[in-house]
């Protein structure tokens, strides 16, 4: 029973890291550049953040199978092989099944490959743990940073053309916020969330210190 425990402890400690003590967007700050491009648009936050999530659990998950394989030297150039073969793949999908998206990501979603989520999950993890592992780690970065993209997007499609997902919100009188279809409109809200859940990760580590003792 106790071997349980700590197994399914694990599983939520690697869960918490990715999603929220250790998110990789706004406390590692990784995936900026992506975080402020495309999210003044809600279905553009999306299908990044699932393409991301899909390559960084698939490329994670074949990197943990053939870690004992992989020549110290040569883990670099193994990892971008498999990231960017996993990267065709999601911009193959979006193309065929939806090309307008795939149109506004753009060079976006080739940039996956350099992702530094990605990569720095492949190198701090997957390299170093069994697959049933690498899969959960790669899920909560991989969402973590999906539900970061996503809130951006919300707050910037809504001001900026007071629409979410394309249908109106925002009745004909509401002032459009040109600014926050720009970078710098990202990149203020993006610092707001990123401080709303730095503290709420502090208090609940807190917490959870207090109630362990």
């Amino acid at each position: 029973m106790k071997w349980i425990r700590l197994r399914y402890k694990k599983w939520f400690n690697v869960l918490k890291s990715g999603l929220l003590t250790n998110n990789q967007v706004v406390v590692a700050v990784l995936g900026i550049c992506s975080s402020l491009a495309i999210t003044n648009k809600v279905e553009n936050a999306i299908a990044m953040g699932l393409g991301v999530t899909f390559v960084v659990m698939a490329s994670s998950a074949l990197i943990s199978l053939i870690r004992n394989f992989i020549p110290s030297k040569l883990r670099m150039v193994t990892y971008m092989v498999v990231i960017s073969t996993f990267v065709i793949v999601v911009q193959m999908f979006l193309e065929a099944y939806f090309f307008n998206i795939a149109k506004a990501l753009g060079a976006y979603v080739g940039l996956i490959i350099t992702n530094c989520i990605v990569m720095g999950r492949a190198e701090a993890f997957a390299v170093k743990n069994p697959v049933k592992y690498t899969l959960v780690d790669g899920f909560a970065s991989g969402m973590g940073y999906t539900y970061i993209l996503v809130l951006v997007s919300i707050i910037r499609e809504l001001l900026a053309f007071g629409t979410i997902l394309n249908f109106q919100v925002m009745p004909d009188s509401f002032p459009k916020w040109v600014v926050m279809a720009m970078a710098p409109g990202g990149f203020f809200v993006l610092a707001v969330i990123a401080w709303i859940i730095r503290h709420a990760s502090k208090n609940f580590d807190t917490e959870a210190i207090e109630a362990e003792a």
